[in-house]
């Protein structure tokens, strides 16, 4: 069926739900790619956070480290 027998097909009444499953079948709605979005950056914020801590952590090992190298001379 062509573009036009979509679009009179879509004007008739009462059959939205079997429409969109059919026309929109394999598309992402808008309300589902913004919850992906708002997943994917509470995913990088956290992720950079947990690297920030990470960084954190080896740098005061490190001073750790070196300052008990300094003590012992």
């Amino acid at each position: 069926m062509g573009a036009l027998g979509r679009f009179v097909r879509s004007l008739a009444p009462g059959n939205d739900h079997q429409l969109a499953a059919t026309q929109y079948a394999g598309r992402e709605s808008a309300s589902e790619t913004a919850a992906r979005k708002r997943r994917e950056r509470h995913h990088r914020s956290g992720a950079a956070k947990a690297a920030a801590a990470g960084e954190r952590s080896e740098a005061e090992d490190r001073a750790r480290f070196n300052y008990r190298l300094s003590y012992r001379r």
